[in-house]
């Protein structure tokens, strides 16, 4: 039987490493084909991965000293894939959080590139690394096989000047430093979305609220981006899991020069132990959180919704108002009290939340009478990931890559 042709998706984390299989059928469309990931590393390692058709392909713990890195990780998990999956790897596509000034599009990757991107590690320091870890494994293991690396900065790389600059000299400007964004890769996945299952608001005034662990929200003007809540890091504009979001420079002096905290100190306090977890003192969970009766939990849930009503109205002002609003991501997609707290903070601009619809999580949750239109999109940057590999290594063939019948 003739192997299927397919791509791989990696998105690696510090602890976790996600990854997706899609088969490539005979007009170069897209099946998902196997979805899995290896969470735990180093404390409670397991590996977990399911067919198209849900059914679990493995589920399998390890000792913490048997997968105690990202590397380790990598080569457990594509042991279990070669060892179990009959398919022709043709290309691999990487999630990679910064792509600084130089990278507005995907890019097919080598070890020059790699280095040029290590540049950025320190304006993503959660992610960077981690991004770049499994692409260099491959580029050791695997050298002949093509990477290519989807930037979670490039959809926003259409921003005005206005929209990009800060209000510094122009010559840190030049620098790269300027507002950038993030969660891109989600934005753009949900303009393509939006263009079928809703197409009469796809091309008018829209805010996305990407609201996860990592949380932004994104203005869309004609399934553009024309601004959004980060800026020069992901540490930027809501609260998260445990960064801060919108935070006076000020504060970052005061803790070097009066606390002589040291900057390592400072960007481990930013990225580790604010956001929820810092307001709550004990949680980043948002599921743990809305659900507490403590007062300080519940004070971290409403400073979120506050915080997030306040991004809504800098977008809608943004965008000379507003049609519509899609709520996405972990938080976005699987919390109707939150859903509802938020539309709730919307109303002033015309927005009506049908609870029914909410509780029920139906695609769209406003009532029909809403001058502002509510949609719950699940968000798929993986398989947004997937269609930029599979036109990038078309584009360099200058043909149909998919080889087999």
């Amino acid at each position: 039987m003739t192997q299927m042709n397919t791509i791989l998706v990696v998105n690696a984390g510090s602890s976790s490493l996600k990854f997706q299989v899609f088969g490539i059928g005979t007009k170069n469309n897209l099946n998902r084909l196997i979805k899995g990931q290896m969470d735990g590393i180093g404390t409670r390692p397991r590996l977990r991965a399911s067919g198209a058709d849900g059914v679990v392909a493995i589920d399998k713990t390890f000792l913490p000293e048997q997968v105690c890195d990202l590397a380790t990780a990598i080569q457990e998990t594509a042991g279990w894939l070669r060892g179990t999956q009959n398919f022709e790897l043709i290309g691999v596509g990487h999630r990679v959080v910064h792509g600084g000034p130089e990278y507005s599009s995907p890019v097919l990757i080598d070890s020059e590139m790699v280095t040029r991107l290590e540049r950025y590690t320190p304006l993503a320091p959660l992610h960077q690394p981690n991004n770049l870890a499994p692409i260099r494994e491959l580029l050791a293991r695997r050298p002949e096989l093509p990477q290519v690396a989807c930037f979670d900065t490039a959809f926003h790389r259409g921003h005005s000047a206005v929209a990009d600059h800060f209000a510094i000299p122009e010559r840190f400007y030049a620098e790269g430093i300027r507002r950038y964004g993030f969660h891109g890769l989600s934005y753009e996945y949900i303009a393509q979305r939006l263009r079928e299952v809703a197409p009469a608001v796809a091309d008018k005034r829209i805010i996305v609220a990407h609201l996860g662990s990592g949380s932004s929200m994104c203005a869309l003007s004609n399934g553009r981006s024309i601004d959004s809540t980060m800026g020069f890091t992901a540490l930027d504009g809501l609260p998260m899991g445990t960064r801060p979001g919108q935070l006076d420079p000020g504060v970052v002096l005061y803790l070097l020069t009066e606390k002589s905290m040291d900057p390592a100190a400072v960007q481990k306090l930013f990225y580790q132990e604010c956001g929820l977890k810092g307001l709550s003192g004990r949680s980043n969970d948002m599921r743990d959180l809305q659900s507490s009766t403590e007062p300080r939990d519940i004070f971290a849930v409403d400073y979120f919704i506050y915080r997030a009503s306040l991004c809504a109205g800098m977008l809608a002002a943004a965008l000379g108002g507003l049609d519509a609003f899609v709520f996405t991501a972990g938080i976005g997609e699987n919390s109707p009290i939150i859903r509802a707290r938020i539309a709730e903070k919307l109303a002033w601009m015309g927005a009506a939340l049908d609870p029914a619809l909410n509780t029920a999580g139906e695609f769209k949750i406003s009532r029909p009478d809403s001058p502002v239109a509510l949609y719950v999109v699940p968000t798929d940057e993986e398989l947004m990931i997937a269609q930029h590999t599979l036109a990038l290594l078309a584009k360099h063939t200058g043909q149909h890559v998919r080889k087999t019948a």
